[in-house]
């Protein structure tokens, strides 16, 4: 029987047979991928996990240090939730300052001690530092908590998906305690805050430093 092939068109014959393979095994692989649904094809199915337990915090004056993070105008004062948490906040600082805790404030780039909200105005004693969302990024902030024997940090301020997410990530890598008080965060929405709660307590490496409370579970 004669070979329908002849030898001297075989090597091309075959690999003209394997890229027709290969580019269909591709499209196929581009079709399935199509077919798979993204999380914005899956938005309105996903339901919220359940709420994180929050626990109480017993901490050490002497090694506790509490972060006052962007209550300024327009960070704070756009925000109603922010300006809701203004009354526990002023307490809060009384009772640190009463404690002897170091009491470290920040505000953004372009900020000053000044434009610190009146409720939560930094004494002359008290450091302020001024950065992004990220506090210890250029600033005296890891200075200061090692001088003062740091070991916990309170994180509380406004953006929570800003300035709280990411300075309290930052400590809790640099191997910090982090007490984060869900009544002392705010954000433009409620879903913002969730998605902090959620994962600052599942993220790998930041959330085993983590303890989410609030602040009426604090104890000095």
């Amino acid at each position: 029987m004669q070979d329908p092939i002849p030898a001297s068109t075989r090597p091309a014959s075959l690999a003209l047979v394997r890229l027709g393979v290969a580019l269909g095994l591709a499209a196929l692989g581009i079709a399935a991928q199509a077919n798979t649904p993204t999380i914005v094809d899956e938005w309105a199915s996903i339901k919220a996990p359940a709420a994180p337990e929050l626990k109480p915090a017993t901490l050490d004056p002497k090694t506790t240090a509490l972060l006052v993070l962007d209550f300024i105008n327009p960070n704070c004062t756009s925000r109603p939730r922010c300006m809701a948490t203004l009354p526990a906040m002023k307490k809060l600082l009384a009772e640190a300052r009463a404690k002897g805790m170091t009491v470290v404030f920040a505000t953004v780039p372009t900020g000053k001690r000044a434009d610190l909200l009146p409720d939560v105005a930094p004494l002359e004693s008290e450091t302020v530092v001024a950065a992004g969302v990220d506090k210890f990024v250029n600033t005296e902030l890891e200075k200061v908590l090692k001088a003062a024997v740091t070991q916990t940090v309170v994180v509380t301020g406004t953006s929570a998906h800003g300035a709280v997410l990411y300075t309290a990530s930052a400590a809790s890598l640099r191997g910090l305690k982090v007490v984060l008080p869900v009544d002392g965060i705010s954000a433009d929405t409620a879903y913002i805050e969730q998605f902090v709660a959620v994962h600052m307590t599942t993220a790998p490496l930041v959330s085993r430093n983590v303890t989410l409370t609030k602040l009426e579970l604090i104890k000095f």
